[in-house]
């Protein structure tokens, strides 16, 4: 079988665009520059989004009262005994939304990270109400002589899940930002929760087909986990059955039909989420690490004889809402 992208796995997997981009290993190094999110700091809201425990996967050495460069350094050092491979580096600007903030601070975070040594580009997560024409110019500005990702927290496709959630934005805000980006030829990453309350596996699958019509270079996918601390933690505990934690066997089955009709050209960064297990609510359900769940769904396609784009047609998506 020829898959439309140039390895043969199944889906068009995040390790090989690496290696295709830059030829060799290259590893994230997560920063917390101290940004916050309109949706916390009463811009719009003060209660943030309900699952959200952004602890939950912040190294130990991401604190904002530390320097960006020292972040960094503390960042290879960190990851120097599993990625001995590893000598380029990209700056992940990870907790909260690293573009809500004015652009003189940006351009100071941004640029102090490109000036540590190795570092070759940035990925910014942020949210999609978070963005303008003049912070998206200046980010193109800096893609021109690095590599640039943005990488959007969409969650849902769907409006209902997002007020459900306290995400204080509109998809609309979503395909706007999207399309804003992508224009500027900026890299463009997205963010799903699979498993949020209210959601149907139909409501699910069909997030992938919409999806497939926006300007993604790719997606992670988290299944839903219910963290400590948080709003939808007191929802859980007042009433469960309004949640559904999902086994491993049934979450993979779920994204092997999600990839079958996603658009092969988008790149999968992440199928699942993993965080320790004393974040979380209810019992690790799996008790694997992601590359196991990696292998596993690998298998899963093979025995079905699928992959990515399956079912996938242009024509065949409706409209976007």
């Amino acid at each position: 079988m020829q898959y439309p992208w140039n390895h043969n796995r199944r889906f068009n997997a995040y390790s090989e665009y690496f290696r295709t981009t830059f030829g060799s290993r290259v590893q994230k190094l997560s920063v917390d520059a101290g940004f916050s999110c309109p949706n916390r700091d009463g811009t719009l809201d003060t209660g943030g989004c309900t699952f959200c425990n952004a602890e939950a996967f912040n190294p130990s050495y991401c604190q904002p009262g530390k320097s960006i460069t020292l972040q960094l350094a503390e960042g290879k050092e960190f990851h120097a005994a599993r990625y001995r491979r590893a000598t380029r580096f990209l700056a992940y600007f990870q907790p909260y939304s690293n573009t809500h903030a004015p652009l003189s601070f940006l351009e100071k975070c941004y640029r102090e990270a490109l000036d540590t040594p190795d570092v070759i580009g940035l990925v910014i997560g942020t949210r999609p109400d978070c963005i303008d024409e003049q912070k998206l110019d200046f980010i193109a500005e800096l893609s021109k002589t690095c590599y640039i990702m943005l990488e959007y927290g969409i969650e849902s496709c769907y409006n209902a899940t997002l007020e459900r959630v306290n995400r204080c934005h509109t998809f609309e805000d979503t395909v706007y930002a999207l399309r804003q980006t992508a224009a500027r030829g900026i890299n463009t990453g997205g963010h799903m929760i699979l498993g949020l309350p209210g959601e149907t596996t139909a409501m699910m699958l069909h997030q992938a087909e919409i999806l497939s019509a926006l300007p993604l270079t790719t997606v992670k996918l988290h299944q839903l986990q219910i963290f400590k601390g948080t709003t939808m933690a007191d929802e859980y505990a007042s009433s469960p059955d309004n949640f559904h934690i999902f086994d491993l066997q049934e979450y993979l089955y779920l994204v092997m039909n999600f990839l079958e009709r996603l658009n092969p050209a988008i790149v999968i960064e992440r199928v699942a989420g993993e965080v320790p297990p004393p974040f979380l609510v209810h019992p690790p359900a799996w008790n694997i690490r992601n590359d196991e769940v990696i292998r596993r769904l690998e298998m899963m396609l093979e025995e079905n004889d699928t992959w990515q784009g399956k079912y996938y047609a242009t024509n065949a998506y409706g409209t976007i809402h």
